[in-house]
């Protein structure tokens, strides 16, 4: 299946087939948004239930981007093809955050952040059968398994924090339902809409399917705070609406797996904030990993070798 023709999301940008410098600069600085997000999500349980919290995230979101909208003259506009991938987009996006936020209740952040986090394999290997020029190369494929190896260490000398097989299993699941998103918007019609419209079915689909599932997880709310009330604002202006549109706007004009690759900086990042917010112990292996982590990139995203030119 070949995937339709992509438009500029924004005048003058072009699709590229490398992350540059300004593309580089942009997955670090949104991996510590992300990152500081999971251990906003985890002490955010403390004062509301994991999915009602997902579900008044995405309405808050919802209400940010449809005023950006509004300011910047952006239509809501559903081009012909779109509303069966906007519904499904929807659907993915509402999963993926059932199963994080429940992870986060079950597991430790360290671990559902490993697990979630390997969206980028699941992408990349996707990315290989589906998207043209994508295609795995052995120093990709090396590159991949070096960062898989250094999120591992962050794991490797943790014995604190409680965790269950079905918190583990839940972060998981969640990262099959990330790339999910990555793929329809890439394979679908949604890839020639507005980074705004595509984040809107995220957003709009997610609140209704997470408020309705919200009465099954328990009672709404647990203890809430000011502080649990102030988490909730940074996930949505952050990380849900900004966050979210910025990196639906990342997809439109890199590799999907490049963008992907980034996502490894996160869980460790999660780890290194932990230790700063939260007195975890930051031992040898937070230092190995960053060191694979950022080896690993540099192999993903080295530009290809153009054929050499021939002597005279």
């Amino acid at each position: 299946m070949t995937p339709p023709p992509i438009r500029r999301s924004v005048p003058g940008m072009e699709r590229k087939d490398r992350i540059d410098a300004f593309g580089a600069v942009s997955l670090v600085v949104f991996g510590i948004v992300l990152a500081f997000n999971q251990v906003v999500v985890k002490l955010g349980n403390g004062g509301f239930q994991p999915v009602f919290m997902a579900g008044i995230r995405s309405v808050g979101a919802l209400v940010v981007l449809l005023l950006w909208m509004r300011l910047r003259g952006i239509p809501l506009h559903f081009g012909k093809g779109t509303v069966g991938p906007g519904l499904l987009l929807g659907a993915l996006f509402a999963q993926e955050f059932v199963a994080l936020f429940w992870a986060l209740d079950h597991t430790t952040v360290a671990r559902a952040s490993l697990l979630f986090y390997t969206m980028p394999v699941i992408l990349s290997i996707a990315a290989h059968f589906l998207l043209p020029g994508e295609r795995l190369t052995p120093g990709r494929t090396a590159g991949l398994g070096l960062a898989m190896a250094g999120v591992a260490l962050v794991l490797s000398g943790r014995q604190g924090g409680q965790a269950s097989l079905a918190g583990d299993l839940a972060a998981l699941s969640g990262a099959f339902g990330w790339a999910g998103i990555a793929l329809t918007l890439r394979l679908t019609k949604l890839s020639g809409e507005r980074p705004e419209v595509q984040l809107f079915w995220q957003l709009g689909v997610s609140a209704v399917l997470l408020l309705a599932v919200s009465p099954l997880f328990g009672p709404f709310l647990r203890d809430p705070g000011v502080w649990h009330v102030a988490g909730l604002a940074y996930q949505i202006l952050a990380v849900a609406s900004f966050g979210f549109l910025f990196w639906v706007f990342l997809m439109s004009i890199y590799p999907a797996s490049g963008v992907a690759s980034f996502a490894f900086l996160t869980p460790v990042l999660s780890v290194t904030l932990g230790w700063l917010l939260l007195g975890e112990t930051l031992g040898w292996n937070i230092i190995a990993a960053l060191v694979l982590v950022a080896l690993g990139l540099v192999l993903i995203n080295r530009p290809r070798r153009r054929a050499a030119a021939v002597a005279p």
